[in-house]
């Protein structure tokens, strides 16, 4: 059409500024910045394969964030986990687009059940720490 970028594939995904901004981080808030200067574009048929990736990395960061408060984190489970979880995600999502069946759906509630239950327990951790705190202020 008229106006229309000609270097934009139609069936194009834009990425664009969201508007969870609020107190993320400077660095979430920095890597938004450039994507939306960048104009970087996923094509269509990559989404699924990007939002599985990334729901696996996040859910290893989470992971590793836990493990650093629990004193039990290992670099080399964490690199190692990191893209293995990638891998492994986007793999169920390449086979279930070939096969016609919505696998990556498995990888999806297997990350998020995790994702949940690592955000519980950092936050049960976080608790026990504050009531310690609180209890150790009102002995001295």
């Amino acid at each position: 059409g008229v106006g229309a970028d000609p270097y934009r594939p139609r069936d194009a995904t834009v990425v664009q500024r969201g508007d969870a901004a609020d107190g993320e981080g400077l660095g979430a808030g920095q890597a938004e910045a450039v994507g939306v200067l960048a104009g970087w574009e996923i094509p269509d048929e990559y989404s699924n394969y990007l939002s599985i990736a990334i729901l696996a990395a996040f859910d290893t960061l989470i992971g590793g964030w836990r493990a650093h408060l629990q004193r039990t984190y290992d670099e080399l489970v964490f690199i190692t986990g990191f893209f293995f979880n990638i891998i492994l995600a986007t793999t169920l999502t390449f086979l279930g687009i070939h096969l016609g069946v919505d696998l990556y759906l498995a990888a999806v509630f297997a990350f998020g059940v995790r994702l949940f239950q690592n955000i519980a327990i950092i936050r049960r951790l976080w608790l026990a720490e504050w009531a310690e705190r609180r209890q150790n202020r009102e002995k001295s």
